[in-house]
């Protein structure tokens, strides 16, 4: 299994976010659970070529979440991880078939991600609070959660709570 921590960038990591408090308590706990267990924690931070950018602060990943040194780090410019080349061909070579998903944004890149990594043949596992949505003109960032973890994901991905995914870290 490899751990995979999505778009978590200053930016992006603001008390806005729905469930916010547990979206960070939960991330920050997986990524220790991961390091201590030796499950290999991947970054992946969203270049959007006007302020998630190189250089700029918000682009950073939030001081929470922060890799440790000699964790993988890709940059994508497209709604999913699997749109980097280079993280492709890392997780091709792992033989890597089990990948736990969690970040930001519920329905546009962690959902896209989810669907990318289903359909490349993953087991994709989404820890319960691990991803977050804000509100936005069409619904709610509560909606949007459920949505996508409780109606959409669970066809294709294993929703688990948080004792459920501490567990198989620990395996």
């Amino acid at each position: 299994m490899k751990v995979i921590v999505m778009d978590t960038q200053k930016g992006l990591v603001v008390d806005a976010l729905y469930n916010y408090e547990n979206f960070v308590k939960n991330v920050a706990k997986i990524i220790e659970v991961a390091r201590e267990n030796n499950v290999e924690v991947l970054y992946v931070q969203h270049d959007n070529g006007a302020v998630l950018v190189p250089g700029n602060e918000l682009y950073e990943i939030a001081d929470e979440f922060k890799p440790n040194p000699g964790e993988k780090t890709f940059v994508k410019h497209e709604g999913s991880c699997f749109s980097n080349k280079d993280l492709r061909e890392y997780l091709e070579s792992a033989k890597e078939d089990t990948l736990m998903i969690m970040g930001l944004i519920t329905n546009y890149c962690v959902d896209t991600t989810v669907k990318a990594a289903h359909e490349r043949g993953y087991k994709v596992v989404i820890p319960a609070e691990t991803n977050s949505a804000f509100d936005n003109e069409y619904f709610d960032a509560e909606t949007a959660y459920k949505y996508c973890n409780e109606d959409v994901w669970p066809e294709i991905a294993d929703c688990v709570t948080m004792d459920e995914a501490i567990a198989m870290l620990k395996k």
